[in-house]
């Protein structure tokens, strides 16, 4: 959004997620996108997917005409990843946080644990999971960390579900507690 040359605010739709089918949908299934962030050099918008189970890098060097420069899956409703790093991921990309430098994405699994039961209800048993996506800050390009795999099902007293994480010292995103 932008205020034009008479003061007055202007908007545009620069971003279309189509609905995928699912097989066991009677309608087309919806993309679910619950947060957006903004690289600290202002470059790339991400954006989580969290019914279909991908996470979307865009380069917004250009506002008006954004480019999808990576993509990876990690669970979802779709079944494109519904293993990462030899886990069974329960859930779809939900909240996600950006290293300074912009090589580091976090991302969990669990939005609101009454929409986790009804669109994902083995998260239950499975707990959710928190992955890393290495980023290419120069070019543009994402892929899922092989190494990095917190596993929240396995925790003492769980499973566990992670909806937000925090990451002191990471971007503008993240919430600074003194």
């Amino acid at each position: 959004w932008w205020k034009n040359s008479d003061g007055k605010w202007q908007w545009e739709k620069i971003i279309d997620i189509e609905n995928e089918m699912h097989p066991e949908w009677p309608i087309p299934l919806p993309g679910v996108m619950s947060a957006i962030l903004v690289s600290m050099d202002d470059k790339y918008l991400y954006l989580n997917n969290w019914l279909h189970g991908d996470m979307r890098q865009y380069d917004i060097s250009d506002p008006h005409n954004p480019v999808l420069t990576g993509q990876v899956y990690m669970g979802g409703l779709l079944g494109k990843a519904p293993e990462v790093n030899g886990v069974e991921v329960a859930g779809g990309p939900q909240m996600f946080q950006l290293s300074l430098d912009g090589k580091r994405l976090y991302v969990t699994t669990s939005l609101f644990s009454t929409w986790d039961n009804q669109f994902y209800p083995e998260i239950r048993e499975k707990g959710g999971v928190m992955l890393q996506i290495d980023c290419d800050p120069e070019n543009g390009g994402m892929k899922v960390n092989p190494n990095f795999m917190i596993n929240f099902g396995k925790e003492p007293n769980g499973p566990s579900r992670c909806h937000e994480a925090r990451y002191p010292g990471g971007d503008c995103t993240s919430d600074i507690w003194l």
